[in-house]
Formats: structure tokens, sequence, C-alpha cells
């Protein structure tokens, strides 16, 4: 293979749209199958201990360098490999950069692009736009969640932030819920949460509604997601929540700490959590580095602290392959917290990229005819 020619195959996002990567139904699907494989250990991301989030280049608080930048809200540079078993067997990286201000300039707060690689030589299979990955995936896994913890007679959702990933979360959790008799939507810009229940009320026949306080949008739901990015972290309190909700934090957010210790929690993938914890103690700010950007964060405090323990902390994946128990009465009010998981972006590009090989979609570039030293 060494002296071999290689390609690998472009795929921009519309190339990634036209193989379908908006695909929600196909999209749960396959994180059912990621979550099952890293329960039964298939899988490995970044550092020592295998289960990285991914690698973050933390900027500076002070100016330093003549153009390097200052750290600001959901400011940083990312890399988050991982590999995926199974029938995937499958090595990527998904890079990111993300910035707030990127919206003025007409941008998404986040870019990214993800490559896809041979695990036995290294040899690239394709380079993706990932921006629609990254946003199906996560969206995808509060649909997965919703699928298996949901109270039997779910039927009213909760929206805090109308951004790009309560889109597809909506999307999912809609797809996975038997009915839906009303979505609320609550955007501290009114206007966004107005445009998204115009757009998806359409494309679902669903009854949505924009509410003027995350207050009114928790309030009688039995599910809620939340999904904001920057500044203060939107507050929910505790007798706003009706029993037996399920509540998803893929944003940031402030919750009582009574509402953690008296709830079921349940998480992505514990093991990514704790190894996060290590990467927010080696930070000078400890802990506290991390409470703007990871949704885990003030879980991750009261674990420190010693008031939740790893008994009361279950991985998705362990319920999906009934190694541990889901929704266990009624009216159990569930906190589920997903961090994102490099798998999951890795097995999602593979299968619209397998599918894009299959319809001849995307553009194959040379990496070498012939490597010049090897």
């Amino acid at each position: 293979m060494s002296k071999e020619k290689i390609e690998f195959l472009y795929l921009s996002e519309p190339d990634m749209i036209e193989a379908g990567v908006l695909d929600m139904k196909e999209c749960i699907n396959v994180m059912e199958e990621v979550f099952t494989l890293m329960s039964e250990n298939d899988y490995l991301m970044g550092g020592p201990k295998g289960s990285s989030h991914g690698m973050k280049l933390w900027y500076p608080k002070e100016k330093r360098g003549r153009n390097m930048p200052v750290a600001g809200d959901d400011r940083r540079a990312m890399t988050m490999i991982a590999y995926v078993g199974g029938e995937y067997d499958v090595c990527g990286n998904k890079w990111y950069g993300s910035n707030v201000a990127n919206r003025e300039r007409g941008l998404p707060r986040s870019i990214h692009s993800i490559t896809l690689n041979d695990p036995e030589t290294g040899a690239p299979l394709a380079m993706c736009s990932g921006n629609l990955v990254s946003a199906m995936r996560t969206g995808a896994v509060p649909g997965l969640a919703t699928r298996y913890l949901k109270s039997d007679s779910a039927s009213v959702v909760g929206i805090i932030g109308a951004g790009v990933i309560n889109r597809a979360a909506l999307i999912a959790i809609c797809e996975s819920l038997e009915k839906v008799e009303l979505v609320k939507i609550y955007n501290r810009t009114a206007s966004k949460a107005e445009a998204l229940c115009r757009e998806l009320s359409e494309e679902t026949g669903i009854r949505m509604t924009a509410v003027s306080s995350a207050e009114e949008a928790i309030r009688e739901s039995d599910v809620i997601s939340v999904a904001t990015s920057g500044g203060t972290p939107v507050i929910i309190e505790d007798g706003w929540i009706k029993k037996g909700a399920l509540i998803h934090l893929v944003g940031t957010a402030s919750l009582s700490e009574d509402m953690y210790i008296n709830s079921r929690v349940v998480v992505d993938n514990w093991n990514m959590h704790l190894d996060w914890i290590d990467d927010g103690m080696r930070h000078p700010d400890g802990i506290e580095s991390l409470m703007a950007s990871a949704p885990a964060a003030p879980l991750m405090k009261l674990y420190l602290e010693k008031k939740k323990d790893n008994a009361d902390i279950v991985s998705l994946g362990d319920i999906i392959t009934r190694r541990a128990a889901g929704r266990q009465r009624s009216e159990e009010t569930i906190i589920f917290i997903a961090g994102g998981i490099p798998a999951e972006d890795v097995a999602w590009a593979h299968t619209v990229y397998s599918r894009a090989l299959e319809k001849g979609i995307g553009q194959k570039l040379l990496l070498w005819e012939k490597p010049h030293w090897a």
C-alpha cells in the first residue's frame, strides 16, 4: 500500500446534502449503533484513557503575540478524534473553530471539517464538510435518548434555544415520540423562535408556538431540550419542571443542586466526562474553566464534591444494551446530558461517505501517484 496511488473523496456541504446527511431517522439509528458499540467497548477516542472529548486550544484571556485570538464566548479551536468499530471500522477526526462573533460575518458560530482514514494504514478516505454532520448527530442523540427515556404519555415538548442544534434536536425528538400535541419554543431573540416555529410546523404538521420566557417553555412540558451557546446559561427553576419530565442538556443551563441530586442522571458517555474533569482540573481556573462550555460541568462539580458518585450516573449506551435500567417510573424526572462524542461524528460522516460512494457523489482528489519518500 505504501507505494500505491492514494486518492480520497472530497465532499462539500452540497455533496453531503445530496448524499443524505439530513436524514434524521437514519442518523438516530446510526447513533443507536454507536452507543451500542461504546457500551461494548468497541470504540476509541483520544488521550491515554481512550475517552477524551478532544484537544482544545485555550485562547489566553489577555492579548498575547501579534495576532493570537483572545478568549471569548464560545471561542475555541478543537480537534476530536475517534475510532469506531463494528461494521464502521474507521478512524476519523473532526476539526473545528468556534466564535460567537462569526454571526456578524454571516458565518455559522462553528465551522467544522471531518477527515476519515483507514485504521490500518492511516490513508485518507474522505474529507467532508462537517457542519451538518455535527448538527445532525448532536440533535439525533437527544432523539435517541427520548426513545429510551421518555414517559409513556409524553406529548408536549419545550425548547430553549432556537439555533441549529435545537432545530435538529426538535426534529429528532418528534421522530422519537409516538405523538406530539404541542411544541413551545423560547429564544432570547424572539424572532428566531417565531421563524423556527413557522418553518418546522409547516414541515411536520405539528402545532408549535413561540413563547416569551424559558419558564413558559418548560412548564407542563414532558420533554425539554436546552441548547444555547455563549453568555450566561439559562436559569431553570425546580418549580417549573413537571414530574416525570425528561430534560435534555445539549448546551449549558443553570439547574439547582437539588435537581441534580434528586433526579435520575443519564449522560452520553460518563468516561468521557471523567476525562473532561481531568482537563478542567489542569486549567488555572480549575473546574470553573468548563462551566461556560461543558453541559455536564455542574454535574462534574457535584461529583468532585462527592454529592454524586459513579453509581448515580448512567451512560446511555448501557441502557440501550440493557446493562442498566432505563426509565423506572412515570414520575421519575430524568436529566440527560450530552457533551458531544467524536465517535458520533465519525460514524455519521462514514455513513454519508458510503452513500456518496454508491451514488457517485463528490470529487476524488489525489494525495500521490507514488510517495516521494517512503
